[in-house]
């Protein structure tokens, strides 16, 4: 859906700079790309590029924990069950406000597979968004890995549910929907 929305920014003639982990996926046409291996590097990207930005759109599926060891070598099988410790990742969206002092249009996602649209209030309110793009993620064939997804905008005035479609032609949609939210 990132790369979709990069793509519908740079084709309604916006400036686009695209941060993402490693994939598959064409960079759209006229779209500055900064590639990051770890959520620690999205963090850093993020925090150094949003200085000066009108809009932000974060929408990747970054893991809330990682390893706090990574082994150098393979991990042999045992006998006993191996036990994993996990640390939390740093939350890019939610350093947003606070912490990077972005005063521009704040849009975030909420990929759910319950209570869709109350995790979605209130993200919008506990990160400081100014749109939250909800979608369930528990739907078979849309969202994750595949080239259709539905979604619902959310803002502080409501909601908007945006029908089934690919996401090339949602990502126009939200991106209209979101250069609406600019003052």
């Amino acid at each position: 859906m990132g790369y979709a929305l990069a793509g519908a920014a740079r084709h309604e003639g916006h400036e686009v700079c695209l941060v993402s982990g490693p994939t598959s996926l064409d960079v759209p046409e006229g779209v500055d790309f900064l590639h990051v291996e770890s959520a620690q590097e999205m963090y850093e990207a993020v925090r150094d590029l949003q200085r000066g930005v009108q809009v932000a759109i974060l929408c990747a599926a970054v893991a809330d924990y990682r390893p706090v060891a990574v082994a150098e070598q393979k991990i042999k099988k045992g006998e006993d069950d191996l036990l994993l410790r996990l640390e939390r990742t740093p939350d890019i969206l939610g350093s947003m406000r606070g912490e990077f002092g972005f005063a521009g249009v704040l849009v975030g996602f909420a990929a759910e597979t319950q209570d869709l649209l109350t995790y979605a209030r209130q993200k919008l309110e506990r990160k400081g968004c100014d749109m939250i793009v909800a979608n369930d993620v528990s739907r078979p064939g849309l969202g994750f890995d595949s080239s259709m997804n539905e979604v619902t905008l959310v803002t502080r005035k409501g909601e908007l549910a945006l029908p089934v479609d690919t996401k090339e032609h949602l990502a126009l949609q939200i991106v209209r929907h979101v250069i609406d939210l600019i003052p």
